[in-house]
Parts: structure tokens; C-alpha cells; sequence
């Protein structure tokens, strides 16, 4: 009789599952991605860099994860020619940033159906966050080009500084389902701007007396990552997954 009882609840526990399928995501996750990224700062060359980075989410639902995110990255520019910065300037700059952001995908705000179309564009997605940035320069310092201003004039600035920064997100997210239907792997394709509150990405904090400073610094990412979700699974009030028939 035990036996029966218990064919007949996992019968039951099989059919609910198979109802919801489609519906449930899965609370948390853990991804990775690279990024290509370029500084915007007072120093009109820059150079494109590779960066990289880790997070750990949260999914509020299916279309607004919320993410704690480790940078590892390089941003670069000028040199000590007159084509690539007029005062002879250069700057590399290995940093560490740390991010809390959170995104808002389309399909939180659209119904999308079964319609194809917005079935596709319920995965684009925009968003902000803050962050701390741990500037770590090597810096030329010294006017050695004399176009304009005193030779020898020792540009002022920090090697090393920690800023606040305040990022904008946006980008579209490919997700994979399991055999549940359930979103457990996503690509992710974005683009970060990020506004450096302070003068510590590149080093230079020149006075606007002297020399032009007169925007925030600002470093901006070409990103692609991948996801991994898992944990409890959670209900959703739409179908995730576009039924296939």
C-alpha cells in the first residue's frame, strides 16, 4: 500500500512539475565575461584593452537579475610623441573595481505571447549601478614636449586612488533552457559606460589654470559573458521559454 502511496505522489509531483514548465527560473546564479574596453579621460589618445570580470546574482525574476561584479582590468593612453599627446603624457592603469548593478529586461514591461518578435526583444535589457574603483597607475609626469606650457612641468595626480563610479548598461541576453524549459545557462552581450566621480583613472588631476579638465573621466566596455544558474527554482507570472509547437 506504501508503494502505491507513493507512485500515486510522485505521479502528482510530476504532472505539477510538467504544468509549470516553462514558468519556473532558478534564483540564483554565477557567470564570467571579458570585456573591451577604452578610457575617455583628459588625455585625447587612448588605447584599447582587454578587461575581465566575475559576478554573482540574484534574479529577482527572469528579467531583472541584480549583480555583484569584480573587475579586473587595463586602461591606457597617450605617449611621449606630439601626435599622441601634445605634453608628452602616458598613463597605463591596472585597476580593480568592484560593481553592484542591476538590469531591467524588456520582457518584465511586454507581453510577449507567442509572437516571435517580441519574444526575441523581451531580452534586451538596460540598467545601472554604482561601484568602487582601486586606480592602480603608472604615470609620466613630466612635461618632456615643449609645444605648449613649461618644459619639465610636473603634471599633478595620484598613482594610486580609489574613486566611487556610476555605470549604464545595456545589451541583450541569449538564454538556454534545460529540459524543464527552464533558463540555466544565458550569453550575454552588453555594453557598460561608466562616469568616474574623481580624477584618479588616469592619474592627472591637472588644474583647469593650466590645462583643459573640464569633463568627469569616464571608461567605457564591450562586454560578452556567461551565466550559470541554480538554486530554487521560482515561479513566474508569464511563460519564460516560447512554447514550441
Amino acid at each position: 500500500m506504501k508503494n502505491y502511496i507513493l507512485l500515486f505522489v510522485l505521479l502528482i509531483t510530476a504532472i505539477v512539475v510538467k504544468a509549470q514548465a516553462g514558468f519556473n527560473y532558478y534564483e540564483f546564479g554565477v557567470g564570467a565575461g571579458t570585456s573591451y574596453e577604452r578610457g575617455y579621460t583628459n588625455i585625447s589618445h587612448q588605447n584599447d584593452n582587454l578587461g575581465f570580470n566575475a559576478n554573482l546574482i540574484y534574479n529577482f525574476n527572469p528579467y531583472v537579475p541584480v549583480e555583484l561584479e569584480l573587475q579586473k582590468g587595463r586602461l591606457s593612453g597617450g605617449g611621449i610623441t606630439v601626435d599622441k599627446d601634445k605634453y608628452g603624457r602616458q598613463y597605463t592603469n591596472n585597476y580593480l573595481a568592484v560593481y553592484l548593478h542591476a538590469d531591467a529586461h524588456l520582457g518584465s514591461f511586454i507581453d510577449y505571447g507567442n509572437g516571435w518578435f517580441l519574444n526575441t526583444v523581451k531580452n534586451f535589457y538596460f540598467g545601472s549601478g554604482i561601484g568602487i574603483i582601486k586606480n592602480n597607475n603608472t604615470v609620466q609626469r613630466t612635461n618632456v614636449i615643449a609645444a605648449d606650457g613649461p618644459l619639465f612641468y610636473v603634471f599633478p595626480g595620484k598613482d594610486k586612488s580609489i574613486n566611487y563610479s556610476i555605470s549604464l548598461r545595456a545589451g541583450y541576453e541569449f538564454k538556454i533552457f534545460d529540459s524543464y524549459d527552464e533558463p540555466t545557462y544565458a550569453i550575454d552581450l552588453g555594453y557598460v559606460h561608466n562616469v568616474i566621480i574623481g580624477e584618479g583613472l588616469d592619474g592627472y588631476n591637472d588644474p583647469n589654470s593650466k590645462f583643459k579638465n573640464n569633463a568627469l573621466d569616464q571608461y567605457r566596455q564591450i562586454t560578452i559573458g556567461f551565466k550559470y544558474f541554480f538554486g530554487n527554482t521560482v515561479a513566474y507570472n508569464k511563460r519564460i521559454r516560447r512554447r514550441q509547437w
